[in-house]
C-alpha cells in the first residue's frame, strides 16, 4: 500500500487499538504466577489415630505412609513436609504455606511425640561463607598457558621413542 498516505489505509484506524490490546494481553499473560504444591502432610483425622506410647514405627508407616524425610542422626524423627509456593516468571519462589508433622520415636521404636509445625515455626540458618583451601599453588591463566613451553620432546634423542625414527617401537605397540 505504498501509494496511500498512512491515514487513508483502509481499516488501519480500526485495527490499531485491537493490536495494542492483544499485545497488552499477551504481556500480562506472561506475568502470571505459578503455584506449586509439593510434599504430603497427613490430615487431622489420620493424625488423631496415632497414640503416643502405644504405636510402633510399622503402625505409623501403615497409617500415614512413608515420611518425606527421616532425621539426620538416626531414624528417631520422621518428618512429613508440605510446601506451597508462588513463582513469578524468573524470580525466586515465595513460600505461601508450609506444614510439617514431626513424629518422634523412643529407643524401643514407640511413638513418643507428635508435633504440627507451620512456616512461622521455622528458623533461618545462616550458611558459613568460608572456603577450605586446597594444597598446591593457584596458577594464573598466563602461567598455565606458558607453563609447558619448552617441556615437550626433551627426551628425544636420549632413548625416548620418536615415531618415524630409527628406533624400534616400545613393546605392545605396532609400527605402521
Amino acid at each position: 500500500m505504498a501509494g496511500y498516505p498512512r491515514s487513508t489505509i483502509p481499516g488501519a484506524r480500526r485495527r490499531a487499538p485491537a493490536l495494542v490490546a492483544a499485545a497488552l494481553a499477551a504481556a500480562l499473560g506472561a506475568c502470571q504466577s505459578t503455584i506449586d504444591v509439593r510434599g504430603f502432610v497427613p490430615d487431622d483425622e489420620n493424625l488423631s489415630q496415632i497414640k503416643v506410647g502405644q504405636q510402633k514405627k510399622e503402625d505409623v508407616r501403615e497409617l500415614l505412609g512413608t515420611p518425606s524425610t527421616i532425621g539426620i542422626f538416626g531414624d528417631e524423627t520422621w518428618l512429613y513436609i508440605s510446601r506451597r509456593t508462588e513463582t513469578y516468571a524468573f524470580l525466586e519462589p515465595k513460600v505461601l504455606e508450609q506444614k510439617v508433622v514431626a513424629i518422634n520415636f523412643d529407643e524401643t521404636g514407640s511413638v513418643s511425640n507428635v508435633q504440627r509445625l507451620e512456616f512461622a515455626d521455622g528458623k533461618v540458618v545462616q550458611h558459613v561463607a568460608r572456603v577450605t583451601p586446597s594444597p598446591g599453588k593457584e596458577l594464573s591463566f598466563l602461567e598455565q598457558l606458558l607453563g609447558n613451553v619448552g617441556k615437550f620432546n626433551r627426551g628425544a634423542g636420549k632413548g625416548a621413542y620418536v615415531p618415524g625414527g630409527s628406533q624400534s617401537p616400545p613393546p605392545g605397540t605396532m609400527r605402521r
